[in-house]
């Protein structure tokens, strides 16, 4: 099993509402589920958002909390619903209803990684998949949400950023047509889980970096944004999807030689990004 649930990193002195987490960067692979994959190490590596967590642990030195995954998202997936099993994958789980993720594969515990390759042959007993939703899936939830609650409490309001990548060729079939070929996706459910102004300004401190900014095509969040994006409760939550290329070799899954400069580039990012949720940024508003 992985060692641990997640990792949090907390600032000194926390100064903004802002919270960035990470629940796909997680990469502690046990050997007992190394043998149980049919898949080699790296295959089973294609699903992990790698190096996400680097581009954004700076987040503390400019107070905001950064959460990551401990388990891998091959083992289970923290941005799927904790009821999304896969009766294909799962023994004794009903077949109610559609649920297009389930249905590929890409349930809370994945039955496949990227282009749709197996991770196991047959299938898993329920009480192994519930014994990674108890000790993987509901502790990273439960200090999600405290976080969030800390946040509102502390400033009057919660902002998480949930950071991911996506394959360099997720964006082909919308790329037809533009003059510039997207480099990051920010998901807000088309303005269900984050307000405008939040959502607005993120994507101008993207796009000052010199990053081409679409929004919700083809990735408008998953459970993650449609749990914790409470706006009207000012809770917000917007995902933010990286094009892999810009700083791996996606074939390697290793660090490309763009690597640092684009880490350096993500570090002025944050530092904008968490000056949104500061007091003093509120005072200036008002």
């Amino acid at each position: 099993m992985p060692k641990v649930a997640y990792d949090l990193i907390l600032p000194e002195h926390r100064t903004t509402s802002v919270v960035f987490a990470s629940p796909h960067s997680g990469r502690d692979y046990p050997r007992t589920f190394l043998r149980r994959t049919v898949l080699d190490a790296k295959s089973i590596r294609t699903s992990e958002d790698a190096f996400v967590d680097h581009l954004f642990d700076c987040a503390p030195e400019f107070g905001a909390p950064f959460l990551r995954a401990g388990a891998p998202r091959a083992f289970v997936d923290l941005n799927r619903g904790a009821e999304e099993l896969d009766p294909a994958l799962i023994e004794g789980v009903p077949r109610i209803g559609h649920n297009p993720r389930i249905a590929s594969g890409l349930g809370v515990i994945p039955r496949v990684v990227a282009n749709g390759k197996a991770i196991y042959c047959g299938k898993l007993p329920l009480e192994e998949a519930q014994r990674r939703l108890d000790t993987y899936w509901r502790p990273y939830h439960r200090i999600l949400q405290h976080q969030l609650n800390e946040a509102h409490a502390l400033f009057g309001e919660a902002i998480l950023v949930d950071c991911h990548s996506m394959p360099h060729e997720a964006l082909d079939t919308i790329t037809r047509g533009l003059r510039q070929r997207p480099e990051v996706v920010i998901g807000d459910r088309f303005g269900a889980s984050a307000s405008g102004e939040v959502v607005e300004r993120i994507e101008a401190a993207l796009g000052a970096a010199g990053l081409t900014v679409v929004r919700n095509a083809p990735f408008a969040g998953a459970y993650i944004t449609q749990t914790y994006g409470r706006p009207a409760r000012r809770q917000h939550a917007i995902q933010i999807e990286i094009d892999r290329s810009l700083y791996m070799n996606e074939q390697m899954i290793r660090p490309n030689g763009n690597f640092n400069a684009f880490r350096k580039m993500m570090r002025g990012i944050v530092a904008e990004i968490s000056a949104i949720g500061s007091r003093e940024d509120r005072l200036a508003a008002e």
